[in-house]
């Protein structure tokens, strides 16, 4: 049976009707359809991983779906029920299940089981029934302990992980996730995968799963493949996304894995295509030994990392006994923080991960004191001392060389030299336009700044991230695409050209290719002029390929610090915090348990360029 099906579906974001205001001189409807003309049919029962470019129309799909939105024009139907038709919603709704990217979009109660319980309780499930399923929905997220917690006081993985939970209660006929897991540490998005899954195999739910995890699509059914509002590829997923150019062509790329195997294969090491780490090792095993290749032991350990050089100047971070406490004397006490001691350098693009509520995003608020240490509180005073007792452990945060536990440091100031870009940039977006956006902190900063100044700062902080000035300026922020809010927020931050730029997963939700060009963009304000760029990240793979250092934090402190190389080859280790290693890091295990050891940094160009060196040693020795 069908259980969705799309018949020439379009939709306008402007209009639903055509009007005069959107047509041109010659009558013809020129309005800009996020969806155009769409065929797309699910069959009960079946996976389908649907990806794209942002905007090109994916979440539109999924909204249209559960008729949170109606087509322009076109049919849709959900297990034989006209979703254009009021009277079919709430049946329709009851039936799909859908998961936004951003959890706040969904959350509506303040306990965390009354939020889980919203939507059994609404279809009318029975008492009893709405008990067992906020167990099993909790439990399946792993989010069991915070059942009588806030959810507006969790962290942003958390409060997905409850979101997804909220759905799971439902035990809908068809769960649709729109990019439901970007900002789950590597075991939550595991774990949440694994759940539906099984849904999908043992209960039969039919799956719509939107995201830009290549691992995710290989394990749907079907893979579409969504540009400008149309469905451009259609098929099963390993032969979807071998298609390097044909992919590219829509904005988006082939996994890594293929992509190392073929950049093996053009520089002289026939690799054959591997959709995991598994494959791809197997097959540069076969290449090594057709070289004869078949052992090899690399002996390079690589340069130490400096953790001793001096950090307390412009652009470095020095932090000693930082703790912070959420809801401090209330039964909804939280250690966020719990004796942090870090140093990042002058110089550095820093690397922060760890689990979700591990501590990251708190630690990242106190650089530019958005959260502030105790002692500097207006309002601060000190304890008296206990006699006998021991002197407290002093706190110490240095950032760009201001004293953050002094309440007489001008954090006005700090704050113009620390940019912070959050996780959800639609979050610091609030004027009518881009322009008055990304002019606003440069206002606040310098006051003094005259409006021709202003002006050519506005327009080089858009040009820098990639956006045409001309185009753009007078458009409404919250207009844009994703990608494109997420560069309008970084220009709003870098147009005072803070020396130290702190991101909180800046590349979450981005296509592939949004990824690379964000990265691209930090790298290019870390040379010109930025001193020391922090990214927060659940993206073992961005880390290792951009940080030259990085620190993981688990339960609210730095438990390692260290270069991604040596932080990733303890793989015992980071999967017993939550985490997992990049790519190249699994291949290389199996390589090395098949007898040959390669010693990389595990970026994608060290791994390629450190294999051909293996092969070539194979092909000088016979």
């Amino acid at each position: 049976m069908e259980a969705v099906k799309f018949e020439q579906v379009r939709f306008s974001y402007e209009s639903e009707n055509t009007n005069d205001a959107n047509q041109d001189v010659f009558g013809m409807d020129k309005t800009d359809y996020a969806l155009d003309g769409v065929d797309f049919t699910v069959q009960e029962g079946e996976f389908v991983a649907v990806l794209g470019h942002n905007g090109s129309g994916k979440s539109t799909l999924a909204r249209l779906t559960n008729g949170l939105l109606k087509p322009s024009s076109g049919g849709i139907t959900v297990f034989g029920l006209d979703a254009t038709n009021d009277k079919n919603l709430f049946e329709i709704r009851k039936q799909v299940g859908i998961v936004f990217q951003n959890p706040d979009n969904q959350t509506v109660a303040s306990i965390v089981e009354d939020d889980v319980a919203f939507g059994p309780e609404n279809v009318g499930i029975p008492r009893e029934e709405i008990g067992k399923r906020i167990d099993f929905a909790l439990h399946a997220v792993g989010m069991q302990e915070f059942r009588h917690a806030t959810p507006s006081r969790l962290s942003g993985g958390q409060k997905q992980r409850i979101a997804i939970a909220g759905v799971l209660a439902l035990k809908p006929k068809i769960m649709i996730l729109d990019e439901a897991t970007a900002m789950l540490d590597p075991r939550g998005r595991k774990e949440v995968i694994d759940v539906v899954l099984k849904l999908n195999k043992e209960e039969k739910i039919t799956v719509i799963l939107i995201t830009h995890f290549p691992e995710e699509a290989m394990l749907a059914d079907r893979a579409v493949v969504m540009s400008d509002g149309k469905i451009v590829l259609e098929g099963k997923p390993s032969e979807i996304l071998s298609q390097g150019e044909a992919l590219k062509q829509y904005a988006l790329t082939s996994p890594k894995s293929i992509r190392i195997c073929r950049e093996l294969t053009e520089r002289g090491l026939p690799v054959s295509d591997g959709m995991d780490a598994e494959s791809v090792a197997e097959n540069i095993l076969t290449a090594l030994r057709s070289a004869g290749v078949t052992a090899w032991k690399d002996t390079e350990t690589g340069a130490d990392v400096d953790n001793e050089a001096p950090c307390d100047g412009k652009g470095g971070v020095v932090c000693e006994n930082l703790s912070y406490v959420y809801n401090a004397k209330s039964p909804f006490e939280t250690y966020a923080l719990n004796g942090v001691d870090l140093q990042i350098h002058s110089g550095d693009f820093f690397g922060i991960i760890g689990h979700t509520g591990s501590g990251k995003s708190t630690f990242v608020q106190h650089l530019n004191a958005l959260l502030k240490v105790p002692t500097a509180q207006k309002k601060y005073k000190p304890k008296k001392q206990k006699k006998g007792a021991p002197p407290p452990q002093k706190t110490v945060l240095t950032v760009d060389g201001y004293d953050l536990t002094d309440k007489t440091t001008d954090f006005r100031e700090l704050r113009s030299k620390v940019g912070m870009v959050f996780q959800y940039p639609e979050y610091q977006l609030f004027a009518e336009t881009v322009f008055q956006d990304v002019a606003f902190g440069l206002k606040n900063f310098r006051a003094e700044a005259k409006e021709e100044e202003t002006k050519l700062a506005v327009k080089e902080a858009l040009e820098t991230v990639g956006l045409d000035y001309e185009e753009i300026k007078d458009k409404s922020p919250f207009e844009l695409s994703g990608g494109q809010k997420r560069r309008v927020a970084i220009a709003g931050v870098i147009v005072t050209k803070p020396e130290i730029l702190v991101l909180d997963e800046p590349a979450a939700g981005l296509d592939p290719l949004g990824k690379e060009e964000i990265m691209s963009l930090l790298h290019k304000i870390h040379a010109e002029w930025c001193k020391t760029v922090v990214i927060v990240s659940h993206d073992m793979d961005e880390i290792a390929e951009n940080c030259n250092r990085a620190t993981i934090f688990a339960d609210g402190k730095v438990l390692r610090l260290d270069t991604p190389k040596r932080l990733f080859s303890d793989v015992e280790k980071m999967v017993s915090v939550g985490l997992d290693v990049p790519f190249t890091t699994k291949v290389c295990q199996i390589l090395q348990a098949n007898g040959i050891e390669i010693a990389c940094d595990y970026t994608t160009a060290d791994f390629v360029e450190k294999t051909l060196l293996v092969a070539k040693g194979g092909r000088t020795n016979a």
